[in-house]
């Protein structure tokens, strides 16, 4: 096996990956590994926004207590500060490094803020109308780009993580199908989330929830695998794909209606189309049973065409594009696997339970947003995050010198290439399964034949894979098992958890649900 050193290993070229390269820059050499081109994150496509208490009607307080409430009680309050408190500082620091984030009309220097599900102020920034995570992207590549001590591997995948004795050494990744163990100090896992595991995802094909697998492979914590966001609106049509539907198109005024054109949100929340997103989605979810449609519809046509266009351009013409002018018709949706609150489980500095391994972003879990996340926190989480990251990392317990030992002394098995009978069916299979057993709502009996379904598929993560396909599916079959599990065992609704058979919060709702390697804490 090749075998490549350097001082700090990033996995993962989102927002919070790419801004733990950059504070590590100035620490030592930093690699950058990403299975796709740099570009291709959820950061890229996140629309919404970023939210952060910048305004002046909004207070540090006031994103806190907001936050908290979007969490169902279980988020940790530590965290939550840590996010609210530091946001303001990145946003500036951003600005500084070049973003444009859009102006209130006819005022050059004054931001403007946007409204959203579940926030109680104007917080929300954007760029390019709905182009926010696309900017936030480009400005930390560019950022990056400067700085000679990054260096980006594109199209290379991690397999495992090298931990010995309860540390970690670095990774083994996968470029085409030739292997490589790369040697570092300090490795920070920012991979992003696992939405591709569910048939109906708004995630981009690179979200096969490889970190959190990977991570559990290594004896990494894993908590609150529960907890998957359901976004209430992804564009419906049988020939597109589930293209994200900004929370801002509801924040500015947009309205649900039935497959009858009747509004129904009323019925389920007093907040109406503005309640928090786990509310939404089964609302949704919900009035598809009720008459039996495969969606509902969003309406903007009373907003007007021109305050249409130009506030959601991507939109508008993502949608244009599939034959739909959305203002002038209203718009098939229905809801989609959007994003994972539990994840890799650290403190709040980034650190796991494996010196040397740290984790931020959505593929990390400091129990910021608790049982489901407020609108918009994501970016601002990444950067926050990655930043601390990026600042335990350069603080590794192991040194250069211990590095190089263990780079000398590793045992690399032989790797067999196998390949997976049947793979395409047995994924697209997954994918039906966890949506349909272990999606928006659950049951003990549909989480039950779902972990059966898994059981049988438990053979493919007992190989070793030298391609990106292969490996994919082992992960996203690990992290299936996971999240079914964790939801069997909470036996009460919370947040984006939500059992028929157990539809209240009842005894034990405010603990946290840990794996490592297999047994929960």
């Amino acid at each position: 096996m090749r075998k490549e050193q350097t001082d700090f290993l990033v996995i993962g070229s989102g927002v919070a990956g790419l801004r733990a390269a950059i504070e590590l820059s100035g620490e030592g050499r930093v690699i950058v590994i990403t299975k796709d081109v740099p570009t291709e994150s959820s950061t890229e496509y996140a629309q919404g926004g970023i939210a952060v208490a910048l305004s002046d009607e909004d207070e540090v307080g006031i994103h806190y207590e907001d936050t908290l409430r979007a969490g169902d009680g279980l988020c940790r309050e530590e965290a939550v500060r840590a996010l609210v408190e530091e946001g303001p500082e990145r946003i500036l620091e951003l600005i500084s490094w070049g973003a444009e984030f859009d102006k209130e009309a006819g005022k050059k220097q004054k931001l403007a803020f946007g409204l959203e599900a579940a926030h109680s102020r104007k917080r929300i920034l954007h760029a390019g109308g709905d182009s926010t995570g696309k900017e936030l992207e480009r400005v930390l590549i560019e950022k990056a780009r400067t700085i000679p001590s990054i260096r980006r591997l594109p199209f290379t995948m991690a397999s495992d993580l090298l931990v010995e004795d309860g540390a970690c050494y670095g990774a083994v990744v996968v470029s085409g199908r030739s292997p490589l163990a790369i040697f570092a100090r300090a490795t920070v896992l920012a991979t992003g989330g696992l939405g591709q595991v569910y048939s109906i995802t708004t995630n981009p094909q690179v979200a096969t929830g490889d970190g959190y697998a990977v991570a559990y492979r290594a004896g990494a914590a894993l908590e609150d695998m529960e907890f998957v966001q359901f976004h209430p609106t992804s564009l419906y049509l049988p020939s597109a794909p589930h293209f994200l539907l900004t929370e801002a198109l509801r924040g500015e005024g947009g309205k649900l209606l039935n497959i009858r054109m009747e509004p129904f949100m009323a019925r389920y929340h007093q907040e109406m189309e503005l309640a928090p997103r786990d509310v939404v989605s089964r609302a949704i979810f919900t009035e598809m049973g009720l008459t039996g449609a495969e969606h509902v519809y969003l309406d903007l046509r009373h907003m007007g065409a021109d305050f249409v266009k130009k506030r959601f351009p991507r939109v508008f013409s993502t949608c244009l594009r599939y034959g739909f002018d959305i203002t002038a018709q209203p718009i098939p949706v229905c809801p989609a696997a959007h994003y994972m609150m539990g994840g890799v489980k650290t403190d709040i500095m980034g650190r796991t339970n494996i010196r040397g391994f740290l984790a931020a972003g959505e593929a990390a879990c400091t129990g910021v947003h608790g049982a489901n996340r407020l609108a918009s926190n994501s970016l601002l989480e990444g950067l926050v995050y990655g930043r601390r990251a990026g600042l335990s990392a350069a603080e590794s317990p192991l040194s250069a010198r211990e590095v190089s030992e263990k780079e000398k002394a590793f045992f690399f098995p032989s790797a067999q290439p196998y390949s997976i009978p049947a793979h395409d069916e047995i994924r697209g299979d997954l994918r039906r399964l966890m949506w349909q057993n272990a999606g928006i709502i659950r049951n003990e009996a549909s989480l039950l034949s779902a972990r059966e379904r898994i059981e049988k598929w438990r053979y493919i993560t007992e190989k070793s894979f030298l391609s990106r396909r292969e490996l994919e599916l082992k992960n996203m079959i690990e992290v299936s098992a996971l999240i079914v599990r964790a939801a069997l065992l909470r036996k009460n609704s919370v947040g984006a958890h939500f059992r028929s058979d157990y539809p209240q919060k009842e005894g034990g709702w405010q603990r946290h649900i840990s794996f490592v390697r297999g047994r929960e804490e």
